[in-house]
Parts: C-alpha cells; sequence; structure tokens
C-alpha cells in the first residue's frame, strides 16, 4: 500500500484529503507544520507528498526544499492559491513535480495522485461504471451509442447536465476503442489558470520562463497515441481556442519556447454542461473550433429520466458506503428518493446517501438522514408499505401512482405528463408497458 503525507495546517483540509486518498487504496498520514512533516520525513518513507503552500511556521517550499536537500525519493506537490503562477513556478524550481490549485477539485487530486504513483482509483471506478449501467431506455440508448462511437476515431462532444457521467462515458468510449491500452488524458478546461493554460497543453522547453529548469510535456504530448479529453470545454479563453484549433487541425503542437513543431496523435474528446451552439451565436466560442469538436454528439440524461434504474443506483452506492454493515432505507425514505428530482444528478445522488450513511442510527436511513434540498416530486396519495411487499413491488407502487398523479393533472395528455415528471415521452411510454398502464 503506498504512503502518502498530507502537510496542512486546516484540520478539514486534511480530513477531506485523508478520505479522498483513502478511498483511493492509500495509507495516509498529515502533519501540520513544517516542523512536524520534517520529523515525519526523516522517520519514515512515504511514497508521495502533498503540502500546502501557507504554513504556521514557514511555507511549503521548506518542505519541498527539505525533500530534494535529504535525497529523498518522494515525489512531493502543492497546493497554491488559485492564479499564483509565481508560487507554482517557484515550487517547481525547488523540486515540486505539479501542484493544486485552490479551491481544491477532488477529481484534478485524484488525476494527480494517479499520476504520480501509477494507481488505480478504485473509488471512483465502481461510481463511475455504475453511471453509465442500466435497463432503462435511455441509457440503454447511450451504451449503444458508446459502443458505435469506440469504433471510430472522430471527435465526440458529450453534453449534459452537471453530474451526469460526462467523463465516465469519454472513458467508455477509449476503453472500447483500439487506443484502448494508450493513455487518457482527462483536463478540466475550467481549473487551469490563464497564464498557464498554453504552457499546460501543449508543454514548454528549459527557460521558456522563469522556474522551467527542465523540458516538460503538455498533455497533447502525455495523451500521444491515446485520447486527450476536454471537459468542460466551454471555458476556455479564446486566445486559446485558437491555438487549440489549429493544433487539431495539423496534428502538430509546438513547445514553448521550442524552435519545431512535433507531431501528435491523439483522439479529441470533449464535454461540457453548457449550450455551445448558444456560446457561438454569441460570439463566447469560435465556431471553426466548434465545428472540429462536434463531429460526433453524445447527450447524456439526466438521473430524472432514469428512475427505472435507481434501485440498482440506491443499492449499489449504499453497499459502497457501508459495505457489509448497509443500513435499511425506511419507506418514506424510499419514498422521497424515488420523487426527488436530482438537479445535481447522479453527483448529487452519491453525495446524499454518502451523507445519509454517516448520519443515520440504528442502521435505518429515515428522511431526515437523507437531507434532500428541494421538494420532492412525488405527492401520490395513498401509497404506504405492505407487509412482505419486496422493494421493487414498492417502489413499482409509488411510481405508477407519480404516474396516474400526472396523467391526472394533464387531463390524460401523455406528452404533456412526460414535462410534467421531467421524462421524455419515450421513457413514459416504456414506464407505462413495464407497469402495465398501457391502456391509461
Amino acid at each position: 500500500m503506498s504512503r502518502v503525507l498530507i502537510v496542512d495546517d486546516e484540520p478539514d483540509i486534511r480530513e477531506l484529503l485523508a478520505l479522498t486518498l483513502g478511498k483511493m487504496g492509500l495509507a495516509v498520514e498529515t502533519a501540520g507544520s513544517v516542523a512536524e512533516a520534517q520529523r515525519m520525513l526523516a522517520a519514515s518513507h512515504y511514497d508521495l507528498a502533498l503540502t500546502d503552500m501557507r504554513l504556521p511556521d514557514g511555507e511549503g517550499l521548506q518542505v519541498v526544499q527539505y525533500i530534494a536537500d535529504a535525497g529523498l525519493d518522494v515525489p512531493v506537490a502543492v497546493i497554491t492559491a488559485y492564479g499564483s503562477t509565481e508560487n507554482a513556478v517557484a515550487a517547481m524550481k525547488a523540486g515540486a513535480f505539479d501542484y493544486l490549485a485552490k479551491p481544491l477539485s477532488l477529481a484534478a487530486l485524484r488525476s494527480l495522485v494517479k499520476s504520480a504513483l501509477g494507481v488505480r482509483d478504485v473509488a471512483a471506478a465502481p461510481a463511475g461504471g455504475l453511471r453509465l449501467q442500466g435497463e432503462s431506455p435511455a441509457m440503454q440508448e447511450v451504451q449503444r451509442l458508446i459502443a458505435k462511437l469506440a469504433r471510430s476515431q472522430a471527435a465526440v462532444f458529450i453534453h449534459g447536465e452537471s453530474g451526469t457521467g460526462k467523463e465516465q462515458a469519454a472513458r467508455s468510449i477509449h476503453e472500447q476503442g483500439p487506443r484502448a491500452g494508450k493513455p487518457f488524458v482527462a483536463v478540466n478546461c475550467g481549473a487551469i489558470p490563464e497564464t498557464l493554460v498554453e504552457s499546460e497543453f501543449f508543454g514548454s522547453k528549459k527557460g521558456a520562463f522563469t522556474g522551467a529548469d527542465a523540458d516538460r510535456d503538455g498533455f497533447f504530448q502525455q495523451a500521444h497515441g491515446g485520447t486527450l479529453f476536454l471537459d468542460e470545454v466551454a471555458d476556455l479563453p479564446l486566445a486559446m481556442q485558437v491555438k487549440l484549433l489549429r493544433a487539431i487541425q495539423e496534428k502538430t503542437v509546438r513547445k514553448l519556447g521550442a524552435a519545431q513543431e512535433e507531431a501528435v496523435d491523439v483522439r479529441i474528446l470533449s464535454a461540457s454542461h453548457k449550450n455551445l451552439a448558444q456560446l457561438v451565436a454569441d460570439g463566447a466560442f469560435r465556431q471553426d473550433l466548434y465545428y472540429r469538436l462536434n463531429v460526433i454528439s453524445l447527450a447524456m440524461p439526466a438521473l430524472r429520466e432514469l428512475r427505472d434504474d435507481l434501485p440498482r443506483f440506491i443499492g449499489a452506492l449504499l453497499e459502497r458506503y457501508a459495505g457489509a454493515e448497509r443500513p435499511r432505507l425506511s419507506a418514506e425514505a424510499v419514498q422521497a428518493l424515488l420523487g426527488y428530482h436530482y438537479p445535481g444528478n447522479f453527483r448529487e445522488l452519491e453525495n446524499i446517501l454518502e451523507r445519509a450513511v454517516a448520519l443515520c442510527s440504528d442502521g435505518r436511513i429515515d428522511p431526515a438522514d437523507l437531507q434532500l434540498g428541494g421538494v420532492v416530486a412525488s405527492d401520490a396519495p395513498g401509497v404506504t408499505p405492505n407487509g412482505g411487499e419486496t422493494l421493487q413491488d414498492y417502489l413499482d407502487r409509488v411510481e405508477r401512482g407519480v404516474i396516474e398523479a400526472a396523467l391526472a393533472q394533464s387531463g390524460g395528455n401523455r406528452t404533456q405528463a412526460a414535462k410534467l415528471l421531467g421524462v421524455s415521452f419515450r421513457s413514459l411510454r416504456y414506464r407505462l408497458e413495464r407497469l402495465g398502464m398501457k391502456e391509461q
């Protein structure tokens, strides 16, 4: 088991990082100061160190410098204030291999750790795969399209609300295609400071700027032969959009400070929760880049369109967060989960259930433990649990009541009822057939 040292004076940050890395199968120890970190580094071996820049008795750079001076074989990364290019450059000059900007992105943290240690994110894998499983028509269509897109090398633009699993869809396309054995590099375009975006994408040569003490590959070089996934691509600055377009068209990039371009072979997948076509119309996104990225489009359904799969998702997530001590959902909690709108989609469901597992008592999750922030859509009357009834039977009765209420409210108009329920007409028709309500 790889050992990681986290150095930060804020207990909440230490706990968050420790929980995240612990779920990746890593052994985590923490320190709250430069002196404590140095003592721990002298006494034990660590496979990775992660330190904040500002500490009560000094700076994180002193931790980096200590590791370098002592000749310790410990890769170290620093956490720096958002947009603080000077700190990032100083850290890498002192020997840090990478940095994270505040506010912290857990996805960026996992990516950094996997890069440093070559470990698989065991915490993200089950949930990621779970997002793309299911028997509902909408998810079956996504699975069918992913299998087809995996055989192609065309650029794919994945769109959908936040939390619908766009990155997991991109990973599935990569893993099912001919580039599966090559790198998959995921980039959050909105998390890179504008002053560093070009060097991050294309790399830099030694001496290209202050602190560039060695040649450094960018995202394109790291993904050579594989797939480059541009998440939240709508957040790229316009100036960088021009350079990205040329790199995609010419299949070459030039490192900062380099005289020659180098060829790169990458498949481009991109995603955004924003409406790119509208951004193009507003002049906020380049039309030519839009057409390069959006050769094929893949829409990710919202969780409210996958209600048939909710029992499967809920059960798997409870097992993930609680293990063998999986708590029991009360009938009221089941009804609340089924009727909730989930504006944050699958990511919100994960958050709700992880919190509920932590808050519940006596092995039972009640509605209060869920802390649902919105209005529960299901207000179907007279739906109470029967003795000996299975969870699926109970859910079917609740869903039947919700659909009947929507049909009554819409005067029997199925199209309007689907809108009231927040699902597609096709999804509603499937539910009516599955529940034996075809004649309604």
